[in-house]
C-alpha cells in the first residue's frame, strides 16, 4: 500500500468496515453537499428575485449541462478505478502514469465540450419542447454554464482520483471553498449588480473554476513519485485504454440517467411554467436523500477496488452487506424527514404557492421508494468497483432509460400531468434494483483471490 501524507489514514482495506464506509462516505456526503450549493443557491436567488419563469428556464436548460458532465463523470469512475487498484497494490508507476493521462483527458475533452454546447445551444433547447416564453433565458443561462465546462469536467475528475487513493477529505473542503464563492458571487451579479440569469451562470464558472484549480494544485503536492506535473500532460496508451474499457460503460450509463430525465423535461415542459418551476424545486428537494445514497455508492467503488488491489476478496463480500445495510436505513429515515419538512423545503425556491403544492405531491409519490435507488446504487458501484462496468450499464439502459421511457408515454397520453411523471420513476428504480440484485447473487464477477 502506498503512504501519503493525506491518506495514509484512509486505507480502506484495512479495520472495521462499517466505520471505514462511514467515515470515508461522510466527506464524499459533504462534497456533494456543497457542490450543490451551486445550483441550489442560484435556484433561492433566481425563484424570488428574478421570477417562477427564470426558475423555469433554469430547470429546462440544466439537464443538458448534466447530460455532458455525466458521461465524464461516469470516466472520471474509470480513471478512480484504475487508480485505486494501482494504489491498493502500491504501484506507483501505474499510479503516475494514471494520474497524467485522466487530467489530460478532462481538460481537453471539457474544452471541446464547451465549445460544442456554446453553439448548439439553441439546437438543443428546441429539441426539448422548451416554451417560447422563457427560451431566450435559457439559452443565455446555458451558453454561459457550458463555458464552465473545464472547470466542472477537471474538478470531477481530479477529485475523483484523490478519492480513489483514500482521500475524500480535500474535495470537501475545495468544494467548501467554490460554495462560499458561489453564494457570494450570486449575490453580487443577481442582487446587487441586477444581471439576472447571466449573472447566475456567471458565478457558477466562477466557483467552480477556484474548486478546480484547487484541486489541481493538490494533485500536483503528491509525492512526487506519483503526483501530477502540468508541464509534463500526457495520455499513456496503455493506461487510456483501461480508463475506456471501465470508464465508457460507466459514463454511457451517467449519460443513459441524463437522457432518461431530458425526456422526462420533454413531458414536463408540456405542462406549463408551474409544472416546470416545481420540477425544478423538486430536483433540488431530492438531494437530501439521493446524496448520501450517491456518497455510499462511490464509497463503495473505492472500496471495492482498493480491496481488490490488495487481494481481500472476502472483505468486498463483506462490504456490500454492511453497504446496503447502512444505505438502506439511511435512505429511509432521510426519506420521511424531507416528507414531514416538504412544505418548507419546496418554499426555499419559490413563493408561489402552486408551485408549492405540485411539488409536494411529486415527494409524498416518490420519496417512499428511495430505499430501490438505494439498492441499485451500492449494488451497481460495487460490481463497477471490481472493473464490471458494462452490465450495470446495461441494466441501467433497459430499467432507467427504456422501461421509464416506455411507460411515460402511454402514461401522458392518458393521464397527463406532473403526478403521472413522476410515478414512473419508483418503478424504474425497482426493475433496476432488482435486475442487478439478480446479477449479483448468480454472476460471478469477482477476481479469484
Amino acid at each position: 500500500m502506498i503512504k501519503d501524507n493525506e491518506t495514509a489514514n484512509k486505507n480502506l482495506s484495512e479495520g472495521p468496515i462499517g466505520k471505514s464506509l462511514i467515515l470515508f462516505a461522510l466527506p464524499l456526503l459533504g462534497s456533494s453537499l456543497i457542490q450543490q450549493l451551486y445550483s441550489t443557491f442560484s435556484l433561492i436567488f433566481v425563484g424570488h428575485i428574478l421570477g417562477k419563469e427564470a426558475s423555469a428556464a433554469v430547470g429546462a436548460s440544466s439537464l443538458l449541462v448534466s447530460c455532458v458532465v455525466g458521461f465524464f463523470t461516469g470516466m472520471s469512475v474509470g480513471s478512480g478505478i484504475v487508480a485505486a487498484k494501482f494504489f491498493g497494490s502500491g504501484n506507483e508507476t501505474g499510479l503516475k502514469k494514471t494520474i497524467q493521462t485522466s487530467m489530460t483527458l478532462s481538460l481537453a475533452g471539457g474544452a471541446f465540450l464547451a465549445v460544442l454546447g456554446y453553439l448548439l445551444t439553441p439546437f438543443l433547447l428546441g429539441l426539448l419542447n422548451t416554451p417560447a416564453g422563457i427560451i431566450d433565458q435559457a439559452a443565455d443561462y446555458l451558453r454561459l454554464y457550458f463555458l464552465s465546462l473545464v472547470s466542472l469536467v477537471s474538478y470531477n475528475m481530479g477529485a475523483g482520483i484523490l478519492r480513489a487513493l483514500g482521500n475524500s477529505k480535500s474535495p470537501m473542503v475545495y468544494q467548501l471553498i467554490g460554495g462560499l464563492s458561489n453564494i457570494g458571487t450570486n449575490a453580487l451579479f443577481i442582487w446587487f449588480l441586477g444581471w439576472g440569469l447571466k449573472g447566475a451562470a456567471i458565478a457558477i464558472l466562477f466557483s467552480q473554476t477556484l474548486a478546480a484549480v484547487l484541486v489541481l494544485r493538490r494533485l500536483t503536492k503528491l509525492d512526487s513519485a506519483y503526483s501530477l506535473t502540468l508541464r509534463k500532460i500526457l495520455i499513456d496508451t496503455t493506461i487510456f485504454k483501461k480508463i475506456l474499457y471501465i470508464g465508457i460503460p460507466a459514463g454511457v450509463q451517467s449519460m443513459v440517467i441524463t437522457l432518461s430525465n431530458l425526456v422526462v423535461q420533454y413531458h414536463i415542459n408540456g405542462l406549463g411554467v408551474d409544472s416546470i418551476a416545481a420540477f425544478t424545486a423538486y430536483f433540488q428537494v431530492e438531494l437530501s436523500i439521493y446524496l448520501p445514497i450517491l456518497a455510499f455508492g462511490q464509497a463503495a467503488t473505492t472500496f471495492t477496488s482498493m480491496n481488490i488491489g490488495a487481494g481481500k476478496i472476502d472483505r468486498v463480500q463483506q462490504g456490500v452487506k454492511t453497504g446496503l445495510a447502512i444505505s438502506i436505513c439511511t435512505t429511509i429515515g432521510l426519506s420521511l424527514i424531507t416528507l414531514l419538512l416538504s412544505a418548507k423545503a419546496f418554499a426555499l425556491f419559490s413563493n408561489d404557492a402552486d408551485v408549492i403544492a405540485i411539488g409536494r405531491r411529486l415527494a409524498l409519490i416518490a420519496f417512499p421508494f428511495y430505499f430501490f435507488y438505494a439498492i441499485l446504487e451500492v449494488l451497481g458501484s460495487t460490481v463497477r468497483g471490481a472493473g464490471k462496468t458494462f452490465p450495470p450499464m446495461v441494466i441501467v439502459l433497459l430499467n432507467i432509460c427504456l422501461l421509464r421511457t416506455a411507460l411515460l408515454y402511454p402514461v401522458m397520453e392518458f393521464f397527463p400531468s406532473a403526478s403521472s411523471v413522476i410515478a414512473v420513476f419508483p418503478l424504474s428504480w425497482a426493475g433496476a434494483a432488482l435486475c442487478l440484485w439478480l446479477y449479483y447473487r448468480k454472476v460471478h464477477w469477482l477476481p479469484t483471490a
